[in-house]
Order: structure tokens, then C-alpha cells, then sequence
């Protein structure tokens, strides 16, 4: 099974899961490797769940639940996503509750694996903040490579950070 592991499943989004995406969407902490900016409401995040395909080559962006001893634990993402280039950006937020416990990594590995083998994505890319370095570390370990690092990309409050481009490239 590609997007499921002895201790956690990736699985799309249900309506409960309302109250945790309103919590994630709208954590101002987040908004900085995030391009909205703006906060969501309960309505649009219910209207994304119900109208959206869940389907990477409709839609051009993918949201997983990542979901441990059957709690919500984070979400993980493919967007901006390109058919002609079969390339997509991969995000993933995991819950403050959840971290340090390795489910970024094995999320993240089954996520890889799904794109690769069941959706025939040729790479994922990240953009990670260069002062996060458990995130350099996760893609990392997931056999990513820091492409380059690029000085003042992202404005955070009155300062600009830099970010990291970190790709993975699929063999076939």
C-alpha cells in the first residue's frame, strides 16, 4: 500500500477534518513558507474539501491528511504542479503535538514513493527556510538534495530569509 505504513496513513480530507486545516490555514507562524497570506474561513476550507477532485492532474495541487493511531497529526502537499514537466512542489506541516517523532520522514517517504510510482512524477522539489534545520534534515534524510540557497526570498515580518531549494529526482 503506497500511502499507508504500519504507524501512519496518508488519506484525503474529510469534512471532520474542518477544524484542524482551519487551525493549520490560518497559524500566522505558517504564512512565511506559505504563498497566502491571507487567513481562510471555515466556509472556503469546506468548500475546498467538497468541490476539490483530489486528483493531482485535474486539480494541479494534492492534500493529504497525515494521520497517526487515527489522529490528525499534519497534512502534506503536492502543488503547483506541471503535467509537461511531471514536476510538482511538496509541502508538509506536521502539528507541534506530533513533532519529533519521525511521521515528517515517514510521511514524507510514503508521499515520494506515491508520486513517483503511482503518479509518475520525475521530481519534487521544496523550497525550506535555511534557520529550519529540522526541515533541511527531513528532505535530507528523504534523498533530497539542497540545490541552492537563496539569500533574502521570503519577507517575514519587517526581515527577509533566506530559503533552500532542495530537489529529488525519480529514476525510472
Amino acid at each position: 500500500m503506497f500511502l499507508q505504513s504500519d504507524t501512519l496513513r496518508l488519506r484525503a480530507p474529510e469534512l471532520t477534518d474542518l477544524d484542524f486545516l482551519f487551525h493549520i490555514e490560518n497559524d500566522t507562524r505558517l504564512w512565511v513558507v506559505s504563498a497566502c497570506k491571507t487567513p481562510y474561513s471555515r466556509y472556503q476550507l469546506q468548500t475546498y474539501i467538497e468541490n476539490n477532485a483530489h486528483d493531482l492532474y485535474a486539480d494541479k495541487q494534492m492534500r493529504l491528511m497525515i494521520e497517526a493511531d487515527g489522529t490528525v497529526a499534519g497534512t502534506i502537499d503536492l502543488f503547483d504542479f506541471s503535467p509537461a514537466d511531471r514536476r510538482a512542489e511538496v509541502g508538509i506541516v506536521i502539528d507541534k503535538d506530533f513533532r519529533r517523532r519521525g511521521l515528517g520522514k515517514e510521511a514524507l517517504t510514503l508521499m515520494c514513493d506515491y508520486a513517483s510510482r503511482m503518479l509518475s512524477i520525475h521530481q519534487l522539489y521544496a523550497y525550506v527556510l535555511a534557520d529550519n534545520m529540522a526541515a533541511r534534515q527531513l528532505f535530507t534524510s528523504c534523498g533530497f538534495r539542497e540545490v541552492v540557497c537563496l539569500a533574502d526570498w521570503v519577507l517575514s515580518g519587517n526581515e527577509y530569509r533566506a530559503v533552500c531549494l532542495y530537489q529529488r529526482i525519480f529514476e525510472k
